[in-house]
């Protein structure tokens, strides 16, 4: 098969090409091959790519980049269930592998592709949208076992009805996929960051409630304490890190919760006192989601499943594409990740040739 890799090992976007007489990957077990039709880009790729991912990556990662990707069954492993058959449209999560033209991958980990949906559409949810989840709610995984987006609103984030929220980011995958997830879970009030201005009403049109342009200079942790009345946030998702974490405390209600999902801006935060958790009572969680175990991976599958994919296929959670690109151009998809111009998914498309 053809894949995606990266001269000498690492290097900048120019670095990628398409690569011939890479070994198919092999079902054994449960695991499921599938076609790949298309697989979306997200921001641990750049890292990969230039060799400093942050955290130890599984064995089964392997060195291809891409964790999402939509495509059609063609082989099962020996112990499958009957869930899925080969011809099956689907789309799911990997540890790694999903820039190539086939991937092998537990069963866990895939979902039937909803008729409403094209294969584009779908390879940019499951990453931005499991996370998201897990980030709104807690308790459930530990008492039931439960993508980005899921993960960090319900599964850690424990979003209640009638909470407010702040999330940053709110152009990014996950962050417009947080804010529609914080919406259908019935938070009362929705506050997100963004970069432009056309940015903030991309958010607002997806449901969020007030929309800080942070290049404009206005400071999101007055806007929280205006429209809140001094009270602040009951939960923050946050991708940013460092250059936000002391307004992060400022916006955060007393016995609030902030999920830590990236660090973009870097991960030392200068002067920190301990006391403004201590304060407030603030719950402060980190969560990732490519070092979870199969398992965890396929009760957040079937949280998505049952919570927001009929609310995707009844179009009341939009799935939003930037762009799409060719495979043979992945260099300028990753070009334009990197310039952060892109509000949603940036998505390859793969071709069999």
């Amino acid at each position: 098969m053809k894949a995606v890799g990266v001269k000498n090992g690492k290097g900048n976007a120019d670095a990628l090409f398409i690569e011939d007489g890479v070994p198919d990957p092999v079902p054994t077990g449960n695991r499921i091959l599938v076609r790949i039709k298309a697989f979306g880009l997200n921001r641990m790729d750049i890292m990969q790519r230039e060799d400093r991912y942050p955290y130890p990556l599984l064995p089964e990662s392997g060195k291809i980049m891409g964790v999402e990707f939509s495509g059609i069954v063609e082989k099962k492993g020996p112990d499958c269930s009957g869930d899925f058959q080969v011809g099956d449209k689907v789309f799911g999560l990997a540890y790694g592998g999903a820039y190539a033209q086939k991937i092998a991958v537990s069963e866990k980990m895939l979902m039937h592709l909803p008729s409403t949906l094209r294969f584009e559409e779908s390879a940019g949810i499951p990453e931005v949208g499991l996370i998201t989840l897990t980030a709104f709610t807690s308790t459930q995984l530990t008492r039931q076992t439960s993508f980005t987006a899921i993960q960090a609103i319900h599964l850690v984030g424990n979003l209640q009805p009638g909470q407010s929220v702040l999330i940053h980011a709110g152009a990014s995958g996950v962050g417009q996929s947080a804010i529609q997830i914080a919406k259908v879970g019935g938070a009362s009030k929705i506050f997100t960051t963004a970069g432009s201005d056309e940015k903030c009403d991309l958010c607002r049109s997806l449901g969020a409630d007030f929309a800080v342009n942070y290049r404009s200079g206005e400071d999101f942790s007055e806007v929280v304490k205006r429209e809140t009345n001094g009270r602040g946030v009951d939960l923050i998702v946050d991708l940013v890190g460092r250059d936000y974490f002391h307004r992060n405390m400022a916006s955060a209600a007393m016995d609030s919760r902030m999920v830590l999902v990236a660090a973009l801006s870097g991960s030392k935060v200068d002067d920190f006192d301990l006391r403004a958790l201590l304060n407030k009572r603030i719950w402060l969680m980190a969560t990732t989601l490519r070092t979870r175990a199969a398992d965890y991976q396929g009760q957040l599958r079937d949280l998505f499943s049952e919570k927001i994919l009929p609310h995707i296929k009844s179009g009341e959670v939009k799935t939003t594409v930037d762009k799409v690109f060719p495979w043979t151009q992945v260099s300028d998809a990753h070009k334009r990740l990197e310039s952060n111009v892109n509000a949603g998914k940036i998505i390859c498309l793969v071709n069999d040739d």
